[in-house]
């Protein structure tokens, strides 16, 4: 893979050998300006790559080195995800300023770079998630448009999917076994989410996290019968 070096001073020491992947979308209006943000000394944020919507890839911070951006997460019991994880961040205006999809060119090179990334450390499929999934009250990056399930076809990720699963929704202000089931499983499977039975502001966030990465047709926050089937696949899968 050719990669343009593009060095960020924002990185320090690791803390333990990268076991997680990010995906990110830049969330800024142009590439460039997502560049120079990440390697601004005074803005402290970075990532260890970047890949631009014409597919070129800039490598910011070594491998080796803690890149500056999860911010305050969790996934599957760690919360220094910063600390053994690797970020990459996706070019594309996001949320605020007009998301659109992923261009060919651009997912091309994300597969061919996680494929990479892997070939040098131990990622388990279940531990390449987004930056909602880890920080699904702050994050909706890198969004319901990312192809997921492209990505897991290529080898690289979970995916499932399921047939029309009935069943009432689950949402907001709801208490009961029910709710706590699905807390649970929302916990296996790698979010921060302690079940309390009560169907929360925190739980609505982590059921959007869920839909934008694997049911991406509906993002509402309720926890409709096809979310919780795919839920349920994928903790059979290994989640």
């Amino acid at each position: 893979m050719n990669l343009i070096e593009a060095p960020s001073p924002n990185f320090d020491v690791r803390t333990a050998p990268p076991s997680i992947l990010v995906l990110h979308y830049t969330g800024m209006k142009t590439g460039p300006e997502a560049l120079d943000r990440l390697r601004d000394p005074e803005a402290k944020v970075s990532s260890h790559y970047m890949v631009e919507e014409d597919g070129r890839v800039f490598s910011l911070v070594a491998e080796e080195r803690r890149a500056w951006h999860a911010g305050v997460s969790y996934w599957r019991g760690r919360r220094n995800i910063n600390g053994d994880s690797i970020g990459i961040e996706i070019v594309n205006p996001g949320h605020e300023f007009g998301y659109r999809p992923f261009p060919e060119a651009q997912i091309a090179a994300v597969i061919e770079l996680v494929g990479d990334i892997r070939g040098r450390w131990m990622i388990e499929d279940r531990d390449i998630v987004g930056h909602a999934d880890v920080a699904p009250a702050r994050k909706e990056d890198p969004g319901e448009l990312f192809p997921w399930k492209r990505l897991a076809e290529a080898g690289h990720g979970l995916w499932v999917e399921t047939d029309a699963a009935p069943g009432a929704p689950i949402g907001e202000g709801e208490e009961g076994a029910a709710v706590f089931a699905l807390q649970a499983g929302f916990t296996r499977l790698g979010y921060d989410l302690p079940p309390s039975g009560k169907f929360d502001a925190d739980t609505a966030a982590v059921v959007r996290a869920f839909q934008r990465h694997w049911r991406q047709e509906k993002v509402d926050g309720i926890a409709d019968g096809e979310t919780r089937a795919r839920l349920i696949a994928l903790l059979r899968l290994g989640g």
